[in-house]
């Protein structure tokens, strides 16, 4: 399947996330834009539109992110793939702190800087959501299966 992502899909895909965001974790319920299906690998790269091939991303993160499949990091920096949440683990590419995203990784490090996991904006929303018990990385990764 090379085409389209159907409805039925985009739910097993949802689903498969527990509705939350594998780049930043935010819930899709907490998101002014809802949440989409990213290809991971793009179709404009060969990506195919396979349930191993894609995940739910945030309208932000999803927007950032685009066709791109790699960015620069590490120091000198050089081209590094980003995060993919079917074969690589949050926790090892990614370190919460707090309510910022900080990584543990050359691909978190590309991925963070790329999707702009620590814009302020995004950092206020995840501290007020916080506040109101409706953020938190721990509980977030919990739900998810790694």
């Amino acid at each position: 399947m090379s085409g389209r992502v159907n409805d039925a899909m985009r739910q097993r895909v949802a689903e498969r996330a527990y509705h939350v965001c594998e780049h930043c974790l935010i819930h899709e319920d907490d998101t002014f834009w809802g949440c989409h299906i990213d290809h991971i690998i793009s179709r404009k790269h060969g990506g195919s539109s396979e349930l191993e091939n894609l995940a739910f991303a945030c309208a932000v993160c999803n927007a950032n992110k685009g066709s791109d499949i790699s960015s620069l990091a590490g120091s000198p920096p050089k081209l590094t793939r980003l995060f993919h949440p079917r074969q690589d683990h949050w926790l090892e590419n990614f370190h919460p702190v707090k309510n910022t995203i900080d990584f543990a990784s050359e691909v978190g490090e590309a991925t963070a800087k790329l999707l702009q996991l620590n814009h302020p904006n995004r950092v206020e929303e995840r501290d007020a959501l916080s506040q109101v018990a409706r953020y938190s990385t721990i509980e977030a990764l919990a739900r998810m299966k790694e």
